[in-house]
């Protein structure tokens, strides 16, 4: 009989399931403010019909906070600052918020970008805001500058399908899909 391999994950890690990415920003790291470190991040879309992500979402971040008590004084505080917040409450005005809790996920390093049969993504058009995938996050205490809370960052991500686009900005093949006909406009110009 043999014995499988069991791959023994940190209690801090998560892999989610089908998630939507907003603000994407996975190609090349940007400074949220000047004089900050440049970042990788995505704001992952975690619909709340998904029980089971946000069950293990929140397992990871309570063992965050376990992990925390030694930063912050040998126990947890009442006031931190946690990373899971519900769409419906803090976004009211953005449709892509509506039904769904939110984390923002970021990295110093570059994220591994996958697609569904693990081929690294490279295009940087085939990944955006707006379509959906599986992410790779880990949960982390932080004690900075009198901020205390539990962080997420960002392992890698996984492309599942297309969505609407995110940005308000539309693609080339839909604004010139239509048919046009040049020879048509140049005898209406005659």
């Amino acid at each position: 009989m043999s014995t499988a391999t069991v791959k023994k994950v940190a209690p801090t890690k998560v892999v989610t399931g089908k998630v939507r990415f907003s603000y994407l920003n996975v190609f090349a790291p940007r400074a949220v403010v000047e004089g900050a470190d440049p970042r990788y991040s995505v704001c992952l879309l975690i619909p709340k019909s998904d029980k089971d992500t946000l069950r293990r979402i929140k397992t990871a971040i309570d063992a965050a906070k376990q992990q925390g008590a030694s930063i912050w004084g040998g126990k947890i505080p009442a006031n931190l600052k946690l990373p899971l917040r519900d769409g419906d409450e803090e976004r009211p005005d953005q449709p892509e918020y509506e039904g769904v809790y939110f984390i923002n996920a970021n990295s110093l390093l570059k994220p591994g970008l996958v697609d569904t049969d693990l081929n690294a993504i490279i295009d940087q058009t085939e990944l955006y805001s707006g379509c959906y995938g599986r992410a790779s996050v880990s949960f982390f205490p932080f004690n900075t500058a009198g901020n205390r809370g539990v962080g997420v960052g960002l392992n890698n991500l996984q492309k599942l399908s297309d969505g609407d686009s995110l940005t308000g900005r539309s693609r080339a093949e839909d604004d010139f899909g239509d048919g046009f006909d040049d020879e048509e406009e140049e005898s209406f110009l005659s």
